[in-house]
């Protein structure tokens, strides 16, 4: 089944199954379907096409998903960048925006440098 482009996993339960759209977590879910008057626990498979009309309906009326979500997010970034806030320069420099330290523990960020320090000395050959 397909719900704005995305593809969902039919033998999920619909709650989580709508996780699968970027944008969309389980507090959303439940608030859509709820919306929509669908039980939580009916899975994907068993949906009617009314049904999932009315999910598609709601989605794009109340929520920025996908493509649109991911274009907001990247001009939001920009603009800090822009203006020359302390995180744009962290964004553009690909450090960690939000307080974590650096010294350790930002690989993800930074990339993943791992160095190891030997003592210098060269080992002689085994006879």
């Amino acid at each position: 089944m397909r719900i704005i482009g995305i593809n969902i996993p039919d033998n999920k339960r619909i709650e989580a199954a709508l996780s699968y759209i970027y944008g969309i977590g389980r507090f959303s879910s439940k608030k859509i379907l709820s919306e929509a008057k669908i039980d939580l626990n009916k899975r994907a498979k068993d949906l009617s096409s009314s049904e999932v009309s009315k999910i598609k309906e709601i989605m794009e009326r109340d929520y920025k998903v996908e493509g649109e979500l991911r274009q907001v997010i990247k001009q939001n970034i920009v603009r800090l960048k822009d203006i020359h806030t302390y995180r744009g320069t962290r964004h553009a420099k690909r450090l960690p925006t939000r307080g974590q330290r650096t010294k350790t523990n930002s690989r993800t960020v930074r990339g993943n440098l791992r160095k190891t320090v030997t003592s210098g000395k060269r080992k002689t050959e085994l006879k």
